[in-house]
């Protein structure tokens, strides 16, 4: 996990998982549309896993 895509989570979450697949990239948008912080927690989440 880079730096930058943590501060890219912090910002916009779904943009910092597009590497991992569009189905990670959807459940980060739709949790981002309920609220920022659950967007932000998910994408950390997903980001922090391993490959």
């Amino acid at each position: 996990m880079s730096l930058w895509r943590v501060i890219l989570a912090v910002i916009f979450p779904p943009l910092s998982v597009i590497g991992r697949g569009c189905g990670s990239m959807i459940i980060v948008f739709l949790l981002t549309l309920a609220g920022w912080v659950p967007g932000v927690i998910a994408a950390l989440i997903i980001l922090n896993k391993p490959k």
